[in-house]
């Protein structure tokens, strides 16, 4: 087991909800499949999407910061180039955690994450994890 392996496990079994930027009505696309199975094993999904009113039968907020009560984990489905800003949006929303979907990494938003004391994890998918690890989600804090 690596070092991203505990610390994939210690979020999965920490956060009972997900705030996921860039969730996306299209049925296809990981950013709905992936917090959809996710949802299915217990976990509470929060959409972040500034085009879209409802994911997943949730309402959609347009920001990080528009979301009206406390962001433990933020997944992200955004090309890497954009995770240093959304790095910073996770730290401003008092966000403990990022996670980075698999195929986005970013040495900035890592930096950033970290020096603010965030939990990161770069390149890696939930859904596999969460199979990897056969967890489902954790009682709500």
């Amino acid at each position: 087991m690596t070092g991203t392996d505990a610390l994939a496990e210690r979020i999965l079994r920490t956060y009972s909800a997900i705030t996921v930027v860039g969730a996306s009505a299209h049925h296809a696309k990981a950013a709905h499949y992936v917090p959809a199975h996710m949802r299915q094993y217990g976990w509470r999904i929060i959409p972040v999407n500034p085009h879209a009113d409802v994911i997943l039968g949730e309402r959609v907020y347009r920001a990080l910061r528009d979301v009206p009560e406390p962001v433990g984990l933020v997944n992200v489905f955004r090309p890497s180039v954009q995770t240093p800003d959304f790095a910073r949006q996770a730290v401003a929303a008092g966000a403990t955690a990022l996670w980075l979907q698999l195929g986005i990494a970013s040495a900035e938003a890592r930096a950033i994450a970290e020096q603010a004391g965030l939990l990161y994890v770069e390149d890696r998918c939930l859904i596999i994890e969460q199979r990897r690890l056969g967890l489902t989600a954790p009682a709500p804090a």
